[in-house]
């Protein structure tokens, strides 16, 4: 058996000097103290960035600076999806499925291509290993567009892709609300009545509104249609006048176009109540109220009653005190924060078969949400699996928070609904919205009053210590939002000019979370990236309910658990192959078995892998366990596997993805979003 080049090799000559430090030395430069004898010299790149380089085939091509890639427009991307549709490439779906082109129910009036024979000399090679539907036994949606068809046992015959999202997937928006928001014909009647009655709907109301209040003035003013010498009715010569007036007699005959969500049964099953609150451990305050900890809401929906139902709004009785509210058991679970980008479905699954208690949907924005846009509603996307599942929203305004929360506890299943008050990237934080909202504390109370006062379900909320460094303010505001409707709050232990550079202040999280009262759970985040970070701060603040994580499951997703097992896991370099092989499962069970799918799963899953490189096995640390903001030097691993593993090269990566996913398409090339880390340079925000 062949030696790694680690064991054999001496001691390199180390460029960079830091075989000459000792531990501790390396420690406090934040460098990873690597044991000498896996050290090597840092690689020669041909540029000095090389993930901005064109990644094609596993070999990386330098990228040159007088070259400057032309940014398509929307208008090029939406005439090469048409041709592509028309082309052979663009295969009817449901010849695809059966490979029987009489199975189209277009027939010639089809828009996509029926022609099977083009489609399998065009289409690229099967992926070597089993289709994912079919390991699952289940039938494959995907048929003949099927990457994996040589797996397929009964050829190309297909199942039903929506049935099979049905069964496992769940929070998908309708066609006909979606068509509704496009409109604008959405009403939000909770919503509205909460932000009246907190005297904060303002002038800026929906386009329904303005439209109705135009009609009211128009029949004012004229009381009638105008009408000609034969008394026919006149119809204006706009088509916008038109539509309006048609508009206007459907409703005279009774026919009303707008949408209101209190009108329509829910889709959200209520949740299971599992345990209740010892008794005692919550002062009722004299008002006998009974709090209910929520957890995984898997039971079918209730019978609604028959008979009318007074809200809430117009008998101020029947109105819940916010120690009413169900409430969410945060304490000692393992909290998978929402992730952008990464946190997606199928990773989310995988953190969960590694130990994660609670997961969160990645950030959504209110304004897309509302606007009925699909790629912002797949982020709210469940996985029956995910027993304890919430979602996060951003926004910068009462009114665009209550009306979104409204239609997601209408449209969704989820246990809770998150707002973010801490995102500190500039387009989020330029509209209002994200870490923009700690400098506006009446904003925010304005927000969390009329979200939680406009649903049941439990209203958190996710902030930082500040906007500016050293002006900490949360501390002088966690008093008073329990009262303002919030049922958790987590606190990241750094300021939005930090983003996330330094470390986390636990200190100030600890002072928070002491001067919180006791009905509201405070939980903590920042740099937990092993099991004695979860410890340490679990019993230096015994008020904190647990820890959320949030990179330390992006670069070692198993920390959950060696949490829950106590030990550090010296996680092998096929074990963590294994892990990234579920992930590609899930993924493509997520987003499909075709080209397009199997090209998706690539992306994230590179996106990932761009967090996994600063991984440092525990085997080959002077000093254990490895901290968030250390750096890792170059070295080599235990096997050739551990050290592609290592590599922060993007062509590494692209050649872990066809270790998987077979080759990349011709002209590939891959450059990862995310490029702030914990140690990045700090902005100055």
């Amino acid at each position: 058996m062949d030696e790694s080049p680690a064991e054999t090799a001496p001691v390199p000559e180390v460029s960079n000097g830091w075989a000459d430090r000792t531990p501790e030395e390396l420690v406090a430069k934040s460098i990873a103290p690597v044991k000498k004898q896996f050290l090597c010299p840092p690689p020669i790149r041909a540029c000095s960035n090389e993930q901005n380089g064109a990644v094609s085939g596993g070999k990386t091509k330098p990228a040159q600076t007088s070259v400057v890639k032309e940014k398509k427009s929307k208008r090029q991307l939406k005439r090469e999806r048409q041709q592509a549709v028309k082309s052979a490439v663009g295969i009817c779906p449901e010849v695809a499925k059966r490979g029987d082109v009489s199975r189209c129910p277009y027939n010639d009036k089809c828009r996509f291509s029926h022609d099977i024979e083009a489609y399998k000399a065009q289409k690229p090679e099967d992926i070597e290993g089993d289709c994912p539907f079919m390991t699952a036994q289940e039938t494959c949606p995907y048929g003949l567009a099927c990457r994996f068809l040589g797996s397929h046992k009964d050829g190309v015959e297909a199942g039903d892709v929506s049935a099979h999202r049905r069964s496992s997937e769940m929070n998908g928006l309708s066609k006909d609300v979606q068509k509704l928001l496009w409109k604008n014909k959405v009403k939000f009647p909770k919503a509205d009545a909460k932000l009246k009655a907190l005297g904060l709907l303002g002038h800026a109301n929906s386009k329904i509104k303005i439209l109705e209040n135009k009609k009211d003035d128009q029949v004012v003013s004229n009381n009638c249609h105008v009408t000609d010498g034969n008394g026919c009715t006149e119809l204006p010569n706009n088509s916008d006048d038109k539509m309006e007036l048609a508009a206007e007699i459907r409703e005279e005959n009774g026919v009303d176009e707008t949408f209101s969500l209190e009108s329509r049964p829910s889709k959200k099953p209520r949740s299971v109540i599992e345990e209740e609150i010892l008794s005692g451990e919550v002062d009722d305050g004299g008002a006998n109220a009974t709090a209910e900890v929520v957890e995984p809401s898997c039971t079918s929906p209730e019978p609604e009653a028959t008979a009318d139902i007074v809200s809430p709004e117009s008998d101020r009785s029947l109105k819940l005190h916010p120690r009413e509210k169900k409430l969410i058991d945060f304490r000692e679970k393992l909290y998978l924060a929402p992730l952008t980008t990464v946190g997606n479905l199928p990773f989310r699954r995988v953190c969960k078969g590694l130990g994660a208690d609670i997961t969160c949907g990645e950030m959504a924005m209110c304004t897309n949400l509302l606007q009925g846009q699909a790629s912002e509603w797949a982020l709210l996307r469940r996985h029956s699996s995910e027993d304890l599942f919430g979602v996060q929203i951003c926004g910068a305004y009462p009114d665009t928070l209550a009306r979104t929360v409204e239609l997601v506890n209408q449209e969704c299943t989820v246990d809770f609904i998150d707002i973010n008050m801490g995102c500190p990237i500039d387009i989020v934080v330029n509209k209002g919205a994200g870490s923009a909202l700690l400098t506006k504390p009446m904003r925010m109370k304005g927000i969390v009053q009329a979200a939680s006062g406009t649903v049941d379900c439990p209203i958190t909320i996710k902030v930082r210590t500040a906007y500016f460094e050293g002006k900490n303010r949360i501390d002088s505001l966690i008093a008073d939002m329990g009262n303002w409707g919030a049922s958790a709050v987590t606190i990241h232990g750094r300021s939005r000019q930090q983003r996330y550079s330094k470390l986390a202040d636990w200190e100030y999280v600890y002072q928070c979370a002491r001067k919180a009262p006791d009905a509201l759970p405070v939980l903590g985040n920042g740099d937990i990236f092993s099991y004695l970070d979860w410890n340490k701060h679990q019993a230096e603040c015994p008020e904190l309910s647990t820890c959320m994580i949030a990179r330390g499951a992006l670069v070692k997703p198993w920390i959950f658990t060696e949490i829950k097992e106590q030990r550090h896991w010296d996680i092998s370099s096929g074990e963590r192959l294994n892990i990234l092989k579920d992930y590609v499962r899930l993924g493509l069970e997520h987003w499909g078995s075709d080209t397009k799918g199997v090209e998706t799963t690539r992306r994230f899953l590179l996106e990932w892998l761009s967090y996994t490189c600063r991984y440092v096995p525990v085997g080959l640390l002077e000093v254990i366990p490895q901290r968030l903001s250390w750096r890792p030097p170059s070295y080599f691993g235990r096997d050739d596997l551990e050290t592609l593993m290592a590599s922060d090269s993007a062509a590494d990566w692209v050649r872990i993805s066809e270790m998987l996913l077979g080759k990349v398409p011709d002209g590939f090339t891959f450059a990862p979003k995310h490029k702030s880390n914990s140690y990045d340079r700090a902005e100055n925000g």
